[in-house]
């Protein structure tokens, strides 16, 4: 996640055309419809006058036809263009999450198994964004997600829970660290 991607030029290109995007992005969680779902993320983000960066991940979209406002890609570096965006929209896998709160940007999880819906909750629990099932979102529902997590107050949030993170050469360091002593 913090490597970088053939297509960040591409990207980041992108992102300083114009203002900053919400970010889309679920690794390799499955869904129904990954055409739908990014249709549906192109109607949302129009109807709010927001620019989508979806990153398709396993997602086979093909030659879906989006808006101006949105562009799909490839596998991104999320340590580079997290802190560009101005929401971060994810499945809740515990890497993207503390690498979005760790870029200091809200979220919306859209959770999909395992222990996803635990880091959608402490999210929503933290008012460092929204969290719903992804299986059972529709437009409404992304739509107010996201007037959530872009209201001041959780950019504010956001931005004060980054200042509490470690970054993760640290936290491996300090896991070291606790082993050898427990080891000792």
């Amino acid at each position: 996640m913090q490597l970088s991607t053939e297509t960040d030029a591409d990207v980041m290109s992108w992102i300083a055309g114009g203002p900053p995007p919400i970010y889309f992005g679920f690794g390799s969680m499955p869904v129904q419809s990954p055409a739908e779902a990014v249709s549906m993320i192109g109607r949302v983000c129009g109807e709010l006058g927001e620019r989508a960066l979806v990153s398709a991940g396993v997602w086979d979209v093909g030659d879906l036809p989006v808006g101006d406002h949105v562009k799909v890609v490839g596998p991104v570096n999320h340590a580079a263009v997290f802190p560009l965006c101005r929401v971060l929209v994810h499945h809740g896998g515990a890497g993207t999450t503390a690498a979005g709160v760790r870029a200091g940007v809200p979220a919306v999880v859209l959770w999909v198994s395992a222990d996803q819906p635990v880091w959608a909750n402490r999210i929503a629990q933290l008012k460092l964004g929204a969290a719903h099932r992804f299986s059972s979102t529709t437009e409404r529902v992304l739509g107010k997600a996201l007037r959530t997590a872009l209201r001041p107050d959780y950019q504010v949030r956001a931005r004060a829970a980054a200042a509490e993170m470690v970054q993760p050469a640290d936290s491996a360091a300090r896991t070291a660290d606790l082993l050898e002593r427990a080891a000792d």
